[in-house]
């Protein structure tokens, strides 16, 4: 029998559990995440850097947002906040935004999880940058530049999110490089 789930603190976005023995840690009010794979007609990636305060360094990362975190919204489907992140984070807008499932970045340690969308039919709207408490830089890679630009990022020390990876593996972008 599984041990009862014990609230250890609570903020406003996040909850320190306790089962047992294991410590993890949660998003408050279950909310979840939207992240999108977003490559353009010219076979280049849409990533963004901002600073993030656990790392305490500049982190290169898949544009990505909260589902349904603003008040009346909490049954935000993840397509309509990929789309509204996306453009608010990046300046592009999307055509079409395909559900790729829903996934879990830090099981042992976090029991957030993601819904994974890859955007197309990209049209640049705006400059991006996020709100006005994000600071975000936007960056427009060619898939077959982006190991090196990964490499050089991290070479200057600067953080790379674990999902610039999955650009990286043949099952998410095809042959074409789209």
């Amino acid at each position: 029998m599984e041990e009862p789930e014990e609230i250890v603190w609570q903020g406003r976005f996040l909850t320190a559990k306790k089962r047992g023995r294991w410590e993890y840690a949660s998003r408050a009010r279950g909310i979840r995440a939207a992240v999108i794979i977003a490559i353009d007609d010219e076979g280049c990636a849409i990533l963004v850097e901002q600073y993030r305060v656990p790392l305490g360094r500049i982190c290169l990362e898949l544009p990505a947002g909260l589902i349904g975190d603003d008040d009346g919204a909490e049954d935000e489907s993840p397509e309509t906040a990929a789309v509204r992140e996306l453009e608010e984070e990046t300046g592009f807008t999307a055509a079409r935004m395909e559900n790729l499932g829903e996934f879990y970045s830090s099981p042992g340690m976090v029991s957030e999880s993601f819904t994974l969308l890859r955007a197309s039919g990209l049209t640049r709207v705006g400059e991006g940058g996020g709100t006005e408490s994000e600071d975000i830089t936007v960056h427009r890679v060619k898939l077959d530049h982006l190991p090196q630009f990964v490499a050089a990022w991290r070479a200057r020390g600067h953080a790379v999110d674990v999902r610039i990876a999955m650009l990286m593996a043949a099952g998410f972008i095809g042959e074409d490089g789209k």
